[in-house]
């Protein structure tokens, strides 16, 4: 039987995950999952019930009518709420705060876990999000901690929004990135923290192809 192999990419918004995670996965041949879609999922599906994110007795009350599922379609984890792939709508700003807001929750946390666990037992793959060194793959044969400065990354992230929202400032990213950011660091549950084993990458000056290639380096390095 084929040896499965998991890369845990961790890192704070912005950082680079989802791009490196599927570059990545394309390289080596690996199914990439992308677990930050799937806590925007929660928050979309959250926010689509008119439930404020900080509601907490609300949101656990409405998981037993969630119905979320991940298909693998041409080697990527599509999320689907409601039988629907979803789309840009969890990529949004709001969707990003709901994200935050419901993934500190750990009954959501538990919902989603098995899922996440269970895809990695079966097939080799490249999976992005917060804590997936330190809690979803504790495992993993690499574990990399991407991460590039605030401003940076609000510059990012504001380009990659402006394609579908060309009213998005760069302000208003940088505000919500930085709330998130210590939302994410600071909860309870899973906080957004590196594993002790998890190799830095900060590629704040590196480009989408320099990330890639210093990732490369050290993956073949481990494996």
């Amino acid at each position: 039987m084929e040896r499965i192999i998991n890369i845990a990419i961790d890192g704070p918004s912005g950082s680079g995950k989802s791009t490196l995670a599927s570059a990545l996965a394309k390289r080596y041949g690996l199914i990439y999952i992308d677990t930050g879609a799937l806590y925007r999922t929660v928050g979309l599906y959250i926010q689509r019930k008119n439930i404020l994110s900080t509601d907490t007795e609300a949101i656990i009350a409405a998981l037993d009518g969630i119905d979320i599922t991940m298909r693998l379609i041409d080697g990527k984890g599509v999320v689907f709420l409601d039988g629907e792939p979803v789309g840009d709508e969890i990529r949004t700003p709001k969707s990003s705060m709901y994200a935050s807001d419901v993934s500190r929750i750990p009954e959501v946390r538990a919902y989603l876990l098995d899922l996440q666990r269970d895809i990695a037992k079966k097939n080799s793959t490249v999976m992005d999000g917060r804590d997936i060194g330190t809690v979803i793959l504790p495992n993993a044969d690499v574990k990399l901690f991407l991460t590039a400065g605030v401003e940076e990354r609000a510059r990012r992230r504001t380009l990659e929004l402006k394609e579908k929202q060309p009213d998005i400032t760069f302000e208003e990213v940088l505000a919500d990135m930085t709330t998130r950011d210590k939302n994410d660091s600071g909860r309870k549950i899973a906080p957004a923290v590196p594993a002790e084993d998890a190799i830095f990458l900060d590629n704040g000056s590196l480009t989408i192809e320099e990330t890639v290639e210093k990732a490369a380096e050290i993956i073949d390095g481990v494996l």
